[in-house]
């Protein structure tokens, strides 16, 4: 008798499927994403701030479970581009879309849908092979009834548009609503395949690249008005500095803060360098947490002409 496979529906089944995969959310500036990509993950990976094109490079964060690994890559916001910059943006966001496996759409329940929020429906309209998810964030500010209506206005977006959202998940990240069940619906979305990351990762983003954030965010603190975006950072080198115990390491990190102008300077620095000092202190700790190593931090303020502009400047600066 020839060997017969017959499959049968058990209850347990003898190899549970794992899944691994990638997933970004996009959303207009606010919309949630990080805070959500955080949820998700468990711990403080994209940065959180209440100014748009803070995550300006792609953050990863791992969410490691039994039964799958889902890998969310956080896409810069998708705007109208004004300058070279917002061009370039765009174009990394694009690529990342068609990269992915699903994508998570972040609508604020607490904002009726705008032209921002079309613009980015439209344009995911236009990629059509991956599953999108309507994901509809800060449900915790508003009642039962705006709900629906949010939830109603998201699902004709998709008709208008002619696509099919693969769900509608309302969500609370600061309540920790509903952020297990969001992983339950991407995962199956998800192509089945072994772990990518060692189970210890949380993100992939160069470490560098995530103390370079940590430094551009705490010398924004107070001073987002005057400076919304035109501060980067460049992490020049991190080394352990030599002759040390092995049970007293030390790391040194060279950094420059790059602003547009020689008029900026000052607001850095502030009077007697008093600013720049917070923002050393505030930014070590911050490190030091990240990298679980005592850091001395060297910051210098240089100015890059109208770096947002330069072609040459933007690749120095690694956008």
């Amino acid at each position: 008798m020839g060997l017969m496979s017959v499959r049968t529906e058990s209850s347990e089944p003898s190899e549970a499927i794992h899944r691994a995969g990638f997933a970004c959310f996009v959303g207009r500036p606010n919309a949630g994403k990080s805070t959500l990509t955080n949820a998700l993950v468990g711990q403080k990976v994209a940065i959180t701030a209440n100014q748009p094109q803070t995550t300006r490079h792609t953050v990863r964060g791992i969410v490691h479970r039994p039964d799958a690994q889902l890998i969310l890559v956080d896409t810069p916001g998708l705007h109208k581009p004004r300058t070279l910059l917002g061009q370039r943006l765009n174009d990394v966001v694009r690529t990342t879309w068609a990269e992915v496996d699903v994508i998570g759409f972040c609508l604020p329940a607490n904002e009726k849908l705008g032209p921002g929020d079309r613009f980015i429906a439209k344009e995911l309209a236009s990629i059509k092979k991956t599953p999108k998810i309507a994901i509809v964030t800060k449900t915790d500010l508003v009642d039962s009834k705006t709900l629906a209506e949010q939830l109603i206005a998201i699902d004709q977006l998709g008709k208008e548009l002619g696509f099919e959202w693969a769900e509608i998940v309302p969500v609370s990240a600061v309540g920790d609503k509903q952020v297990d069940l969001l992983a339950d619906l991407l995962v199956p979305l998800l192509p089945e395949g072994p772990a990518l990351y060692p189970e210890g990762d949380l993100t992939d983003e160069p470490e560098q690249v995530m103390v370079a954030e940590l430094i551009r965010e705490a010398a924004l603190e107070g001073v987002r008005d005057e400076l919304p975006h035109s501060i980067a950072v460049v992490v020049e080198e991190m080394l352990p500095r030599e002759d040390r115990p092995a049970d007293k390491p030390l790391l040194d990190i060279h950094a420059f803060v790059y602003i547009e102008r020689p008029s900026q300077k000052g607001i850095i620095i502030g009077p007697k360098g008093k600013r720049l000092k917070e923002v050393g202190i505030k930014s070590r700790k911050q490190i030091e947490a990240l990298l679980g190593t005592p850091v001395f931090l060297d910051l210098h303020v240089k100015v890059a002409k109208d770096w947002q502009r330069d072609p040459r400047q933007l690749r120095k600066l690694g956008f």
